[in-house]
């Protein structure tokens, strides 16, 4: 069994990075062709004896530590400079714009259709007005560089703002009062926590010739994540500042406490942790979906409700979009237009707000099926366009021609 493992375990890194190259050939969203072999490959798992319920309680697990490595990953690759204000000010104005109108339609909706009362409604369709980064990041990578910005940009705060909501909305004890206390003091404390850690994140980097010093500082960041949840954060935002402060080194000698610390941050060893990153945000996210594909069962497909649901759902969620992307950055609204997926963490939020709220279950293929149309219009979407995709020799993920210089950090 212990050599069975293995075997699958190697066929599935191996399938997913097939999966990944196909997706540059061809604009078919991994994300789709994952869950397809994760329904392929519930008949040959079952006779190994792999237990649907064991793989399924994984996914949340692998979910949280997809999504810290995506938004890991999006931060460090962003630049802050002072001309990028605007543009990520507008992003994020759409972001939480976006999420504040659909959640409110949602809302409605859920209050009259499913006799839902608020506070349960809200819980139940906050995952639904969320972005998510782990399918929008990846697929910025085929746009002009101002448009992946606001891509970044705007689906980490999206990401951010959801969780934000969602923890007070559980944690409000069912008045309004409560959520906004929750939700106004969460957010600064977060704010004020993410700032501390994340600076101290990096001073630790800088502070270490050790030749392992990469997966403790992951490591490092996982556990306050994790310390974040517990105590009802928003971890994700010393995440985002993290991975900024990392990859915006000049950045930090403005601020006189971090002064002198830009000068010991090598683009080496930025260079080799992107690398890092990157690599270990490919496998998790590939397990992520293959493990949602195992754990869907085609029947939830054949519920009229399911896809009625998921109708209402990204009609409203593209319509909002395409209103606020032309009001807001005019000049991004016909290639941002269908850049709006759900996925990881419309996912994992869904998969929380079903513990907290009971739910018809019809809800779980529509959750399903919201994350597989979304991708696939978004990638209908690049076909129409005609973008060029990126060659498989020019990897828009390429490091630094000189990350392979190892160079002292100190």
């Amino acid at each position: 069994m212990i050599y069975v493992g293995i075997l699958i375990a190697s066929a599935f890194l191996l399938a997913t990075f097939a999966v990944e190259r196909f997706e540059r050939r061809s604009a078919v969203p991994s994300v789709i062709v994952m869950i397809a072999l994760g329904l392929a490959a519930q008949p040959l798992l079952r006779s190994q004896s792999v237990v649907a319920a064991e793989l399924k309680s994984m996914v949340p697990m692998a979910g949280a530590i997809g999504l810290v490595l995506i938004v890991l990953e999006g931060a460090l690759d962003i630049e802050l400079r002072r001309e990028r204000i605007k543009l990520a000010a507008k992003a994020s104005a759409v972001a939480v714009a976006a999420f504040l109108l659909c959640a409110g339609a949602f809302i409605l909706i859920a209050t009259h259709v499913l006799l839902l009362g608020y506070l349960q409604a809200a819980i139940l369709v906050t995952p639904f007005a969320v972005i998510s980064s782990a399918i929008a990041i990846p697929a910025s990578q085929l746009l002009e560089p101002s448009a992946r910005e606001f891509v970044v940009y705007e689906s980490s705060v999206s990401d951010i703002f959801g969780v934000l909501v969602f923890i007070a909305l559980v944690n409000s004890g069912g008045t309004t009062g409560g959520f906004l206390t929750e939700l106004a003091g969460g957010g600064l404390l977060s704010l004020i926590l993410a700032l501390v850690c994340s600076a101290a994140l990096v001073l630790v980097s800088t502070r270490t010739n050790a030749h392992v010093r990469y997966i403790p500082l992951l490591a490092g960041l996982f556990a306050l994540y994790a310390s974040g949840e517990l105590l009802h954060l928003s971890p994700l935002i010393m995440v985002l500042l993290f991975g900024l402060m990392l990859n915006n080194k000049e950045a930090l000698d403005r601020v006189a406490a971090l002064r002198g610390v830009a000068e010991k941050i090598s683009p080496a060893t930025v260079g080799e942790f992107k690398v890092l990153v990157q690599e270990l945000t490919f496998a998790v996210r590939g397990f992520f979906f293959f493990l949602l594909g195992y754990s869907t069962n085609l029947s939830d497909f054949a519920v009229l409700r399911s896809w009625v649901a998921g109708a209402v759902i990204l009609i409203i969620a593209y319509g909002v979009r395409y209103a606020l992307l032309r009001v807001i950055e005019r000049r991004l609204a016909a290639s941002l237009a269908w850049i709006a997926p759900r996925g990881l963490v419309t996912v994992l939020l869904y998969l929380e707000a079903a513990q907290k709220v009971p739910l018809p279950a019809y809800l779980d293929g529509t959750v399903r099926l919201v994350v597989i149309l979304s991708a696939t219009f978004l990638a209908l979407s690049r076909r129409a366009s005609g973008a060029e995709h990126v060659p498989v020799e020019a990897d828009a993920h390429r490091p630094p021609d000189d990350y392979h210089e190892v160079r002292p950090i100190e």
